[in-house]
């Protein structure tokens, strides 16, 4: 199982990558693995804004349904739009082609509540 140090990590599994004022949000590789084949993600429309926690979409693999939440609070800037004809980009390279939206962050602060790799490793 793969896990990047650069980036920070939600409980519920998905990660975030900070770039500037801006970051790329996704899952984490233990959830697509648990989820299986990903068959279609759900995602907010550019524009939207979320707050951290919130569920922002959800990612439907073949046998469930899982919801997506909200790293930090952010602005959706722009969705992985790669992934409406190769969902299966999420199990394959769920850190780099298989990011899900690129948001705004509203509140730099909010990062400090997230995981590094190695907490994150430790609560799997």
């Amino acid at each position: 199982m793969n896990f990047p140090e650069n980036i920070r990590y939600t409980s519920e599994h998905e990660w975030i990558r900070v770039e500037g004022d801006e970051a790329f949000v996704g899952i984490t590789d233990y959830a697509q693995s648990e989820l299986g084949e990903i068959v279609f993600i759900d995602v907010p429309t550019v524009g939207e804004t979320v707050g951290q926690g919130e569920v922002f979409g959800s990612v439907e693999a073949v046998k469930t349904v899982s919801d997506l939440n909200m790293p930090v609070s952010g602005e959706v800037l722009e969705v992985n739009e790669a992934l409406d004809a190769q969902p299966e980009l999420v199990n394959n390279d769920p850190y780099g082609e298989g990011w899900i939206i690129r948001i705004a962050v509203k509140d730099a602060a909010e990062l400090d509540s997230l995981m590094d790799a190695a907490a994150y490793q430790a609560i799997l």
